[in-house]
């Protein structure tokens, strides 16, 4: 397995609904343990709940501190150790902002321009530079986020057609296919 420097962004807000508007999206207690507990299986450093909501921050902090400081922790050590890699972040720009300017990678269900294959998105990840994976809820990252990206991870396409996979899905494919034993 490469040992990257990896940071995670789950972006809520900006986003698009199913109309192509941008919206904010609601922040989820399966996407939280589950992103956490893969971002922290493939090594990533940080893993970013991106939203500018205070009734969300609020939600994501009260949820974090339960498993890295109170109960869930002493009974899960291991969610612990998962849960402590989440950060929040009012925007991806402040995300981004943590450290070294990272190179921005954005996923999406389509293909998108700026596109870059499997073999080269692995050898990003081996070079000693700070990488930050962009991962849209609700229907995608919105056009404003689409703007900020140096490249995409091409699309992940099952067996047929239909390609709705849930986001904490999408992460751990994604992690494995960059990070994953070969």
């Amino acid at each position: 397995m490469v040992k990257a420097r990896l940071d995670i962004a789950l972006v809520h807000y900006p986003v698009v609904n199913r109309r192509g508007e941008e919206i904010g999206s609601a922040v989820t207690n399966l996407d939280i343990h589950d992103i956490a507990r893969a971002a922290r299986t493939y090594g990533a450093e940080r893993f970013y709940i991106v939203t500018p909501y205070p009734s969300q921050v609020s939600l994501v902090f009260e949820l974090i501190s339960h498993w890295t400081k109170g109960p869930g922790g002493e009974h899960n050590p291991d969610r612990r150790d998962a849960l402590s890699l989440v950060r929040l972040a009012p925007s991806l720009d402040e995300a981004a902002a943590n450290g070294e300017a990272p190179l921005l990678v954005g996923t999406s269900a389509q293909a998108t321009e700026g596109l870059i294959e499997w073999p080269a998105a692995r050898d990003l990840l081996a070079q000693d530079r700070r990488v930050l994976l962009a991962f849209g809820t609700a229907s995608g990252l919105s056009p404003r986020a689409v703007a900020k990206m140096d490249c995409f991870l091409p699309p992940l396409q099952g067996a047929g057609g239909y390609n709705h996979l849930s986001v904490r899905s999408a992460v751990s494919i994604v992690l494995d296919r960059l990070l994953g034993e070969r």
